[in-house]
């Protein structure tokens, strides 16, 4: 007789269960695992255009530009499958934007947002002639209008404006309540759109808002975008000129049983809010795009049993994906090769690192594991790299990007001579 096929089951868009195996889309995980070496991050190229074409999609009568928020997954081969297929970028540090322009990214589509940029950052932004500048308090106006003045160049910005709208997601990525550092209040915008002639150097013709992460409904999206374009159509009753509308991004994910909003779910929820406003509108995507589109593959290192506990001891930890212990995030863990007619049993799975906050999951009820077997962790595209840490003089993790039965690194392995590249011992130590 011949082998018996599993039925498929479909867990988070191309990574799936296919005769036993986990794959991601045509590629077995177990193969990536035992080739590239475990802790790896796993991407797949079809799920990230995917998600990238269903936004736009939903927005079309829109024709928005998407700026793919680049704090979310920085890889450069993520970043330049992107870049082919139109997207935009927003950045929010001098390091992402270098990322971008080495891609080959149109200056034109790059968005530069973050509270805190320096001097150089901006003056690389304006020289390099990127769309906007998202500005985030007067102070950084004023130095922008300097710059800009020092260079004899007029700088696109735009104010992010913060609406004050509570978002029912975790406290760490809320950004628009009273109390965050980001943004300006309406009434500080007013009084600086009402006194352009301050800024001879800026093209102040935007707003932008942001509000948050991880959020599944869209009432806290209307709540905001229309609170924005009524105060936009204040400012043009009395002829202040306003082109564009970035409306962040924001849009969560399914992690584990959450019923999150879909593209088109939230396309018809803001369309009649944006529709006949002849405004240019701007999006930043960034989870909604690779959050599903990746997992982190791992390696049980040891079994250990002990005072009723079980803990699966694994060589993925906190300093390659932090989520877990920094917001207490769920990823669901799957092993690589089917556990049907399993027990099963609860355990911690806990890293390497040597912390308490050290862990992937907690009394997590999952297949019995054994010593040497892999595992996935899914929906770790998105903040799980990008945040890794060399914590405990622990390598990074390797990157790959599949394509249908092809997979490559795209990001090698750190080395333990890569812990110590850059630093030295003075002669008087």
């Amino acid at each position: 007789m011949g082998k018996k096929v599993l039925p498929v089951k479909l867990y988070r868009h191309e990574i799936r269960y296919r005769s036993g195996n986990l794959y991601c889309e045509n590629v077995p995980l177990e193969k990536i695992a035992r080739e590239v070496g475990t802790p790896v991050y796993v991407y797949s190229k079809k799920t990230i255009l995917e998600h990238y074409r269903k936004l736009k999609r939903a927005l079309s009568s829109l024709n928005p530009l998407v700026c793919f928020s680049v704090k979310s997954n920085s890889n450069l081969a993520v970043l330049k499958t992107l870049a082919r297929a139109g997207s935009g970028f927003d950045v929010v540090s001098g390091g992402e934007l270098y990322r971008a322009l080495k891609i080959g990214a149109d200056p034109k589509k790059i968005v530069f947002a973050s509270v805190g940029k320096t001097d150089a950052e901006i003056r690389t932004a304006i020289q390099k002639g990127i769309f906007c500048l998202n500005v985030e308090s007067l102070p950084e106006l004023d130095r922008i209008e300097e710059i800009g003045g020092a260079l004899e160049k007029t700088v696109r910005v735009a104010l992010r404006l913060n609406p004050e709208v509570e978002a029912l997601t975790h406290h760490y990525v809320q950004t628009a309540k009273s109390e965050s550092k980001f943004g300006i209040t309406f009434t500080e915008a007013r009084k600086i759109f009402y006194h352009l002639e301050a800024f001879p150097h800026l093209l102040l013709r935007g707003v932008h808002i942001h509000i948050g992460s991880q959020i599944l409904e869209s009432r806290p999206f209307v709540t905001a975008v229309r609170r924005t374009v009524s105060f936009i159509e204040d400012l043009r009753k009395n002829g202040i000129r306003i082109d564009w509308l970035n409306i962040g991004g924001g849009l969560g994910i399914v992690y584990s049983n959450e019923r999150a909003q879909t593209p088109e779910e939230y396309a018809r929820a803001i369309l009649p809010l944006l529709r006949k406003r002849k405004l240019r509108i701007i999006l930043e995507p960034g989870r909604f795009i690779m959050g599903n589109s990746g997992v982190l593959l791992s390696r049980v290192i040891y079994v250990k049993r002990q005072s009723g506990k079980n803990f699966l001891i694994v060589d993925a930890g906190m300093n390659d994906l932090i989520r877990p212990s920094l917001y207490g995030a769920y990823h669901e863990i799957l092993p690589l090769k089917a556990s049907d007619g399993r027990q099963k049993e609860t355990y911690d799975v806990v890293g390497p690192v040597c912390e308490s906050g050290d862990f992937l999951a907690k009394k997590r009820k999952l297949p019995t594991f054994f010593e040497g077997e892999s595992f996935a962790v899914l929906a770790a595209g998105a903040y799980g790299f990008v945040m890794a840490s060399n914590y405990n003089s622990r390598p990074r993790a390797a990157e790959v990007l599949v394509s249908g039965n092809r997979f490559e690194i795209v990001r090698r392995r750190e080395t333990i001579q890569d812990l110590v590249r850059g630093e030295r011992i003075p002669r008087w130590v």
